[in-house]
């Protein structure tokens, strides 16, 4: 039977496209044409939905569309900054230099997710047995323990009742709670999407103590490295910030970047801009504009950018150790307090009963 691929549901992963785009720069760089190289690089790729979309594109191109507008054809796969990277290539004969400069800055975000991704997993299994072993506690511990109560006719510690309430409730409610989160989780990715969420989402991330600061690190070292290779390729700075903009996916960034952008079409300075945007440097740090006051003094865009990134992958590794430094600590506290409210409740009452007893 043949598999049905559903486009909405497809995605071409960034190790895909970065690997297409070098294997694309090194056979252009070995004279061979567009659509031949089109042709060769479907027996690289393995995911289907990919495959024929490369198809289209060299349908299109060996039809007299330059690779640029045939990319534009395809908007799924390939974004406005790829497409501006590209068309600037063709306008200046370096369509090969620029295909090898978008692989490897699409390499090092790919590198960079990586290593968020990675480090977050450990926090994220950390407390998910945390939850998993409060469950099993209040599931099947507690009420073990509470028959011993039941037959006793001794008032029980509010801890106790509490923690008795608190089983029962799980117990007998798991289904409600169970289309709680599910009705949560389906409003959060309904609204999410909306201006006035996003833009609250974002903030809210953004101002967090510690995955904030990873947060942060990670979105200016994106914006260096797309401002820079836009740019560095030959597309106009205002258009460069425009499609930077739009590629962070973050609604606070994009917000200051499209003012930003709005003044430098009025002919003032990138730097000037975004101090008067961010007054309070909470978007764009002072180092930062430090570092492109360079560019704007010397022109050396490439070696500022790559710098800028360097030096914001940095923050990003040291914010990712700190954040994990503290996880440990925060779980063994939240552990903590749970088994300090259970052995408080549970001997508490066994004493109280020992004692009538007695």
């Amino acid at each position: 039977m043949k598999n049905i691929n559903i486009p909405v549901f497809q995605k071409v992963s960034l190790i895909e496209k970065f690997n297409f785009y070098e294997y694309l720069s090194v056979m252009l760089d070995g004279w061979v044409t567009i659509s031949e190289t089109l042709d060769s690089v479907q027996t690289k790729i393995k995911k289907p939905f990919f495959k024929e979309k490369i198809r289209e594109l060299q349908t299109y191109v060996s039809s007299g569309d330059s690779f640029s507008k045939s990319m534009k054809k395809i908007p799924q796969i390939f974004t406005s900054g790829e497409v501006s990277i590209v068309e600037s290539g063709e306008t200046t004969g370096k369509l090969s230099l620029s295909l090898a400069n978008l692989s490897e800055n699409l390499r090092k975000n790919h590198d960079l997710r990586s290593k968020i991704k990675a480090a977050l997993t450990y926090p994220a299994i950390i407390f998910l047995f945390l939850v998993l072993a409060i469950i099993i506690v209040l599931t099947y511990v507690i009420p073990a323990v509470s028959q011993l109560f039941e037959t006793s006719e001794v008032e029980l510690p509010g801890a106790t009742k509490a923690l008795i309430a608190t089983s029962n409730f799980v117990i007998y409610n798991w289904p409600l709670l169970l289309l709680f989160l599910a009705t949560a989780t389906l409003l959060f990715y309904g609204y999410k999407n909306t201006e006035k969420w996003r833009a609250n989402l974002d903030y809210f991330i953004l101002s967090l103590p510690l995955v904030g600061k990873v947060y942060k690190n990670y979105i200016l070292a994106s914006l260096s490295t797309n401002l820079g290779s836009l740019v560095s390729s030959g597309v106009p700075v205002v258009k460069s910030l425009s499609l930077t903009a739009k590629s962070l996916d973050n609604l606070v960034y994009e917000t200051h970047l499209l003012e930003v952008m709005q003044k430098v079409s009025g002919w003032q300075k990138i730097v000037d801009s975004m101090q008067e945007v961010d007054e309070d440097h909470n978007i764009f740090p002072l180092d930062f504009l430090q570092m492109l006051s360079v560019w704007e003094k010397t022109a050396s865009l490439d070696k500022v950018t790559k710098k800028l990134t360097d030096q914001y992958t940095r923050e990003v590794n040291y914010s990712l150790w700190n954040l994990t430094k503290w996880i440990e600590p925060i779980a063994i506290l939240i552990a903590g307090v749970f088994v300090l409210w259970f052995a408080f409740a549970i001997f508490w009452a066994i004493l109280k009963v020992t004692q009538t007893v007695s």
